[in-house]
């Protein structure tokens, strides 16, 4: 391609148009142990090139008898261009803030590398406090390069401000396949400070734009920008089966029960929801729903907030990024100018900002590994020690919620694992933080509970009935035995099921 073909399409910056590299020549400036901030949020907007010829170097190095690992940070989940690729390849020895790529999560569970799960939110201002060291690069995705030198976001934002403020040096990729008519859709907030320079942050509605449509970058400190027509790597979503229907209906009797009761206004309130086949089945649900103009201030935007655009039902949606399928995917590229004015994608340290996500009052929906029976949550870890993916961002919404709702199937593993049991193995959100628990069995509402009665309530309303007797056996022997009866316990059983597990595959005896 010629410069003046490069400067009609999507690079207009003459400048910074002179700095098109390869994906090899760039992924050479990146040394052994830089640490490396990547843009990309489940899936969407992550590099493909870059980290595919990293890669490729660290084999070529390790086949050599060098080392060669470098430290990732990104917004959250990527894709096998990024994760995969580099995980196969031995070249990751630090990663954070959340990973769902099944080679990097085995090298984890290995002990073959570090990795830190965090709150999303929490992933900039610690950043910028210089807790995770030098950011020696940053490696980001953008849908186009302005006349002026403003840099485009594409399908996600998430700590891509943060990493091409902090950086020394920035590497571009310059993703055709991601839509033109993206431009416009992004709310990049330069006003976050560090300690005591703070300062309210002015958004009071999800409608509400605060920042700039584009990056403004230092362009000294670009050193590479890399040309790609690649599309995101989203997994389809399976349609909801007889039970993510189930638990969608538990919910949304439960949300038209709070209407009728006052609790909520007739349209709800902002909602937030995880990514997952049960999450799609709620926003199904809630498309032939009797709420209506709803909003969502959310991490981000699935194929079941757009069929909720489409209905009219969705008003507007603040998120971080694009989880949507990939035939979706394909979609929204081709018709973006018909969302953007309902679709908003703001910094992950805004979308989830747990003071915002408190004073809009948002609706929290997410799943669940396992609960225990007085509603301790664990979201991360399989038999407690297993990292499954990470707390993401529910931790950022469940503790600030207005409601806090978690959901999952009450038994995974063909009937082998029970969601309920005697004791989680692991707690990412205490039981103060968990307002109702829901599976296809039924909810448990255990707002203003002790913790007897909400033991009762889960008990009978969410577990699987191969499970039900029991727990109601265990918890009625904890209540005659325990050593204290606020929260009745036996300690040498509580986790009993776990390693029953472990040692046979099921939990059941």
């Amino acid at each position: 391609m010629t410069a003046s073909q490069t400067l009609n399409s999507r690079i207009r910056h003459s400048g910074l148009a002179a700095k098109i590299v390869s994906a090899a020549d760039a992924a050479a400036l990146i040394p052994h142990g830089a640490t490396i901030g990547m843009s990309g949020f489940t899936g969407a907007g992550y590099p493909k090139a870059v980290p595919l010829a990293l890669a490729e170097r660290a084999e070529a190095e390790h086949e050599a008898g060098r080392p060669f690992r470098v430290r990732v940070l990104t917004g959250a989940s990527t894709g096998p261009e990024l994760d995969g690729a580099l995980a196969r390849a031995d070249g990751i020895e630090f990663r954070l803030p959340y990973n769902s790529d099944p080679i990097l999560r085995d090298r984890i569970n290995k002990g073959e590398m570090d990795y830190v799960d965090m709150h999303l939110s929490q992933v900039a201002p610690m950043v910028w406090e210089g807790l995770y060291g030098h950011l020696d690069f940053a490696v980001v995705e953008v849908s186009g390069i302005t006349p002026d030198g403003r840099l485009i976001p594409s399908s996600s934002i998430g700590n891509n401000k943060t990493w091409l403020d902090r950086a020394e040096k920035i590497i571009l990729e310059v993703n055709r396949w991601q839509s033109e008519a993206l431009q416009g859709m992004h709310d990049i907030y330069y006003g976050t400070r560090l300690p005591p320079h703070r300062v309210p942050i002015p958004l009071v509605k999800p409608d509400d734009r605060i920042g700039e449509p584009a990056f403004h970058v230092d362009h000294a400190r670009v050193v590479a920008i890399v040309e790609t027509d690649a599309p995101d790597r989203n997994a389809p979503f399976s349609p909801p089966d007889a039970t993510a229907k189930a638990i969608a209906e538990h919910i949304l009797d439960f949300l038209g029960n709070e209407v009728k009761k006052g609790r909520l206004p007739a349209a709800l309130l902002p909602m937030q929801s995880g990514v997952g086949n049960v999450p799609n089945a709620v926003m199904a649900g809630l498309v032939e729903a009797p709420f209506e103009p709803m909003t969502a201030f959310t991490e981000v935007i699935q194929d079941g907030m757009l069929d909720m655009i489409d209905a009219g039902k969705l008003r507007m949606a603040s998120a971080t990024a694009f989880s949507l399928s990939p035939d979706r995917a394909e979609e929204m590229n081709a018709n973006a100018n018909r969302y953007r004015d309902k679709l908003i994608l703001r910094p992950q340290e805004i979308s989830n900002h747990p003071e915002l996500v408190r004073r809009l009052g948002v609706i929290a929906m997410n799943g669940l590994i396992e609960a225990d029976i007085y509603g301790n949550v664990n979201s991360t870890h399989v038999m407690g020690s297993r990292i499954q993916n990470g707390i993401g961002g529910s931790g950022d919404f469940a503790r600030n919620a207005f409601m806090s709702i978690f959901m999952t199937p009450s038994t995974a593993k063909g009937g082998k694992i029970s969601a309920i049991v005697p004791m989680a193995a692991h707690v990412d959100h205490i039981s103060q933080d968990v307002q109702v628990i829901v599976t296809e069995q039924g909810l448990a509402d255990l707002r203003g509970l002790a913790p007897k009665k909400r033991a009762a309530a889960i008990i009978a309303n969410c577990a699987h009935p191969t499970y039900r007797p029991l727990l109601e056996d265990y918890y009625d022997r904890a209540l005659a035995a325990s050593w204290g009866r606020h929260a009745p316990t036996l300690l040498d059983e509580a986790l009993s099921w776990h390693q029953r597990f472990v040692e046979t595959g099921s939990m059941l005896a």
